[in-house]
């Protein structure tokens, strides 16, 4: 009886050790978030399993082209999942089809998408904003079925959860994302 008890005793201790170290990593460092929906097709289908990097953008802030996870800004009990293409301070117009970046140092360019989009894709809307400072312009990578900065408005930078970091499942589709060079 008394190997029984140091049983129970021993499991208990790897269970609370075991709880101190995974919920701080789970609520602090990263966060699981399920895809749902078509608005990133083809780069993330409805069902994927992220695991979202919560973190550094506590010593940087987020940079163009990173996928990100956000509090939707007209309800944020919602999470969003959407491609970060205006930074603070640029202004963003959207015109035939083609995304166009003015910032302060240079005139406007178009913004060079195929590293994660298809040549054939049109970016739908006729929309000229100016970013504030903390605003950020996000955008789905189907424009066509996204609900994104086009519909609802520029993103507080309050509202970033994190980026995604690795799309664990399906496990024929692991993979490590990083942002694309322009």
């Amino acid at each position: 009886m008394k190997n029984f008890f140091f049983f129970i005793w021993e499991v208990t201790k790897i269970v609370i050790i075991a709880l101190l170290i995974v919920i701080p990593i789970r609520y602090l460092v990263f966060q699981p978030f399920y895809v749902k929906g078509e608005s990133m097709e083809p780069n993330f289908s409805d069902g994927d399993y992220l695991i979202v990097d919560e973190i550094t953008y506590r010593f940087r802030v987020p940079q163009r082209g990173e996928v990100i996870v956000f509090r939707y800004p007209n309800d944020p009990s919602q999470r969003y999942i959407k491609r970060i293409i205006g930074l603070p301070g640029e202004t963003i117009e959207i015109e035939q089809g083609k995304v166009i970046i003015y910032s302060n140092e240079e005139g406007g360019v178009v913004l060079e998408e195929s590293a994660y989009l298809s040549p054939s894709v049109f970016t739908l809307g006729d929309l000229r904003t100016v970013l504030s400072e903390n605003e950020y312009f996000v955008l789905g990578d189907n424009r066509a079925a996204s609900a994104d900065s086009r519909r609802w408005g520029l993103l507080s930078r309050e509202n970033i959860i994190g980026r995604a970091l690795i799309r664990a499942w399906p496990p024929t589709a692991l993979a490590e994302f990083e942002a694309p060079a322009y």
